[in-house]
């Protein structure tokens, strides 16, 4: 018996033994995953850097303040092989050896280098230009992107103008690789698209936009050496930049604008089937059918509209509904006499909602934003506002740009929708906090459209909470937002999936949304040159109003909305799938 006990405890020591052993092995192998999936993530973001380096400058990482980003094909095809070698790497970390945190990072890494990797296969590579974007847009608003508070930031910045030259003629080789490819922007959203270019050709290199940093000179910049390099960056505008700029124009003029698709679609050209699907999958972040989402859109227009018609009742308004539409067109009395004006009402929508925003969140973003107008070079072609994020190093607040052009058609009564929008509750405020969560960099600075531009929607509705649209009119300008995003859906696959014309889309637009003829005109054309990005805002303001009322459903008087809100922005901007999953998790961690 004694024995017996002894060989028994010695078996239980060895197996214990062997339990200790595979236990270290197995930490062991966890710690080595985890360092390897982070050296990724580190190579990963290096080389996003170096891609982008005015980026970089602008998160106050300085290794490459004297570059500009290379447009060309050939470095697109570098970055998306060098994708595929992470990626291939990425999958070889099991992600049950990692911490929930890094599995989380994991996946949502993965889904971005799946998502670039898949873009590269198809025409859309070519497409670098669109009815409000362009390589030389994208130089003219760095200008507004960069520091300027040393002399180093000075210098470095006269070394990237010298190498605008080299960027333009990258650029046009990869828009003329897409012309011999089939692939080039509809005729009729590029009319006029030259002016934008034009604006930039000036004789004074002083009237040049890219001389605004030398405007004022920063106290601690020496008097001399600001004037050297002043006058070096103006020699260089009027001798490299401003003969660059000359000859893109004559290659859109000459080239590009004459051989432009009359056909709309995405549909009509080489493989365009394929891209299409591909971008509504990687804007929605999920597997509906661009026929879906036709129809998700097609059912809110429905349901949008008969809230409307009562809006309608409880203005007293006698007549139908285009009788409306046109008396608020009309009517001087809804829209601004002058920029000033439109600045100002916007300055004190979003200066009252700054003061409501802790009834609905426990944290909030200490980073400001300031208001803007939007350039005049782009201005009547864009969009009524767009919100630009800060800088990651502190240097610059966010800002919210206001369209203070063509005021006729930009009624005050929509204002307090597009404020919180672009603002806070919306852009602002979800994209400045996720720049100060503990993210790794890839989700501090990046994130799924479906996500920011569905919180953003979904803020406008937080107005109705906290005292805004409280007339009839602000309230209509509310639902003609929602409409506007509603119809989106139908037209953009409208466009892109089912055959419809330029006109068939503007009809749409203008019978159901509310919007003024110029806007609609300018958000088709958006759309039909940058398709499938527009399917963002509804999809994801629907999940996350799903979301919502889940949790007030099944946690009742316990439902806190503050809880909710920190709850759905504390992980950055998240795939769909994944924003359910952890306010599913939170949902039932409350009951």
């Amino acid at each position: 018996m004694h024995n017996k006990n002894i060989n028994r405890s010695s078996k239980f020591a060895n197996l214990g033994l062997v339990l200790i052993l595979a236990l270290t092995t197995q930490l062991k192998a966890n710690e080595l995953a985890e360092a390897t999936f982070q050296s990724i993530l580190d190579e990963h973001w290096s080389k996003t850097l170096a891609e982008n380096p005015t980026l970089a400058t602008s998160l106050g990482v300085r290794d490459y303040d004297s570059f500009l980003s290379d447009p060309s094909l050939e470095a697109y095809d570098l970055s998306v092989a060098t994708n595929a070698e992470l990626l291939k790497r990425l999958n070889q970390i099991s992600p049950a050896s990692l911490s929930s945190s890094s599995q989380l990072n994991h996946s949502l890494l993965k889904l971005d280098l799946e998502n670039e990797i898949e873009a590269a296969k198809h025409g859309g590579r070519y497409m670098i230009m669109t009815n409000r974007g362009g390589p030389h847009l994208s130089l003219t608003s760095m200008v507004g992107r960069l520091p300027f508070f040393t002399i180093a930031d000075y210098q470095s910045y006269a070394t990237r103008l010298e190498a605008i030259p080299s960027y333009l003629e990258s650029a046009t080789a990869r828009l003329q690789s897409g012309l011999d490819a089939g692939w080039v922007q509809p005729c009729e959203p590029m009319r006029g698209y030259e002016k934008s270019i034009e604006t930039h050709i000036v004789e004074d290199a002083q009237s040049s936009v890219f001389m605004q940093p030398f405007a004022h000179k920063p106290a601690v910049v020496k008097q001399q050496d600001f004037d050297r390099i002043k006058t070096l960056a103006s020699a260089t505008v009027i001798e490299n930049v401003i003969p660059a700029l000359v000859k893109f124009r004559e290659f859109y003029v000459n080239n590009y604008a004459p051989n432009c698709n009359t056909k709309v679609g995405t549909n009509t050209l080489p493989g365009g089937e394929d891209y299409y699907q591909h971008r509504v999958k990687f804007f929605t972040t999920t597997n509906l059918t661009a026929e879906q989402v036709h129809n998700i859109g097609l059912s809110e227009v429905a349901r949008i509209r008969d809230e409307m018609d009562e809006v309608i009742k409880d203005a007293n308004f006698e007549g139908d509904f285009k009788a409306w539409l046109e008396y608020l067109k009309t009517n001087p009395e809804f829209y601004p006499k002058t920029a000033e004006e439109r600045m100002q009402v916007a300055a004190t929508i979003s200066k009252k909602m700054d003061g409501e925003l802790p009834k609905l969140f426990g944290k909030l973003p200490r980073m400001p934003y300031g208001l803007k107008e939007i350039p005049l070079d782009i201005a009547e072609k864009t969009t009524t506002a767009y919100y630009q994020r800060p800088a990651g190093d502190g240097s610059r607040a966010g800002f919210y740009f206001v369209n203070t052009t063509l005021l006729d058609t930009r009624p005050l009564y929509q204002l307090e929708a597009l404020s919180l929008h672009e603002a806070v509750p919306g852009h602002h405020l979800q994209i400045a906090l996720a720049q100060e969560l503990d993210l790794p960099n890839f989700r501090k600075y990046g994130g799924q459209t479906v996500f920011v531009e569905g919180w953003a929607l979904y803020s406008e509705r937080l107005g109705l909470e906290v005292g805004f649209y409280q007339t009839p009119y602000t309230n209509f300008g509310r639902l003609s937002y929602e409409m506007w995003r509603a119809c989106r859906l139908v037209v953009d696959t409208g466009l892109h999936s089912k055959g419809w014309s330029r006109q068939q889309a503007i009809d749409y637009m203008a019978e159901n949304s509310g919007l003024s003829m110029n806007n609609v005109v300018s958000e088709v054309d958006r759309y039909i040159t940058w398709p499938g990005q527009a399917l963002a805002y509804k999809i994801g303001e629907l999940k996350i109003r799903e979301l919502r009322a889940k949790a007030e459903a099944e946690l009742g008087e316990s439902f806190d909305i503050r809880e909710f809100h920190d709850k759905v922005l504390e992980n950055g901007a998240l795939p769909l799938s994944v924003l359910e999953r952890i306010v599913n998790s939170w949902i039932v961690e409350k009951s």
